[in-house]
């Protein structure tokens, strides 16, 4: 099973290598953004976006909803 956990972009690192600074439960990470960008998306828009971060690499945009749906859960599953 993979799981990915909601983030949050907070910075642009290094464009040439595609990585991003992401906040994730108040932590700071770097991730590979390599996977979100394309044309319609480059690279300078990510910051603000919310991700899901799976070893290393942001694997898809998702909303700010889910971003916090997702988290609230594994808080319960931390809590138990």
């Amino acid at each position: 099973m993979c799981l990915g956990i909601p983030g949050q972009i907070i910075e642009i690192t290094d464009m040439q290598n595609q990585l991003a600074t992401v906040r994730i439960g108040g932590v700071k990470r770097q991730v590979n953004v390599a996977c979100i960008i394309d044309d319609q998306h480059p690279i300078e828009s990510c910051v603000g976006d919310w991700v899901l971060v799976h070893v290393g690499f942001a694997m898809n945009r998702i909303d700010q909803d889910e971003a916090a749906e997702t988290l609230g859960i594994l808080q319960e599953i931390a809590a138990d």
